[in-house]
């Protein structure tokens, strides 16, 4: 039996998309093992990992579709019930969702915010968030710096460009529009201080080096570091289903 390697897609570059990047966004929803509110959302939530955590959240994968680095992903979560509560007992984290999604609808349709029309409010109701699976939309990236040394910066949907943007229509229109980063870049370390017993006396005769185990030298000329990579693997994703009909325009 032989395998024929021509029929498939080359590798996707696994680089880090800069910060501030704008660009044409598709999002489809990982399958979670949890039931969401609507008979449509069957299996659509996952539970958070942290012990103790009521969050039920949705898995976003994020696809960009054209230009520079078309086929680039990166992934998110989105909060849709538990976590930190407001004043009305509403679940902060899924305010913001909703707010969110609330804005891809608009920028994917052309839909001015400020329209409240009833025919505009119409194309803003979904059976169920999983309608929401397979949206393109115009987006902004984001590079959010890791807080542990051992993982490497990971992107983030810094926002999503609304119509009534400068960006918006010139990422419709095909043009390439310069990154915009936000991120402040990250400090470099400061030097360690040696201890005052390290410094030793600047009058004494400095002492010979120790000498190397000689498999020191064969581990330092035969071992080299491997790059951490710049993003995790992700977990084989199924094929979006159609969307609504509002997803047509």
């Amino acid at each position: 039996m032989t395998y024929d390697m021509n029929d498939v897609q080359p590798q996707i570059a696994t680089d880090i998309i800069p910060d501030g990047t704008f660009a044409r966004i598709t999002m489809i929803f990982k399958p979670g093992t949890i039931d969401g509110n609507s008979p449509v959302d069957a299996k659509l939530l996952k539970a958070s990992n942290s012990p103790g955590s009521d969050v039920r959240q949705i898995d976003a994968e994020f696809t960009i579709v054209e230009g520079l680095y078309v086929r680039r992903k990166f992934w998110q979560f989105f909060t849709v019930s538990g976590g930190k509560l407001d004043e009305q007992g509403v679940s902060i984290g899924w305010k913001i969702s909703k707010s969110t999604f609330r804005a891809m609808i608009d920028s994917a349709l052309g839909l001015n915010p400020e329209d409240m029309s009833d025919a505009a409010k119409a194309r803003r109701v979904l059976n169920g968030l999983s309608e929401l699976s397979g949206i393109t939309f115009v987006g902004k990236v984001k590079i959010e710096p890791s807080d542990n040394p051992r993982y490497p910066d990971r992107n983030r949907l810094e926002r999503v460009v609304l119509p009534q943007e400068p960006e918006w229509q010139k990422v419709m229109n095909g043009e390439h529009v310069p990154a915009a980063p936000s991120s402040k870049p990250r400090a470099a370390p400061k030097p360690e201080t040696p201890p005052a017993w390290g410094q030793g006396n600047a009058a004494a005769p400095a002492a010979a080096p120790a000498a190397k185990p000689a498999w020191g030298n064969t581990l330092a000329a035969t071992v080299a570091p491997q790059p951490a990579s710049t993003s995790a693997a992700p977990s084989a994703a199924p094929a979006a289903k159609p969307g609504p009909a509002w997803l047509a325009g």
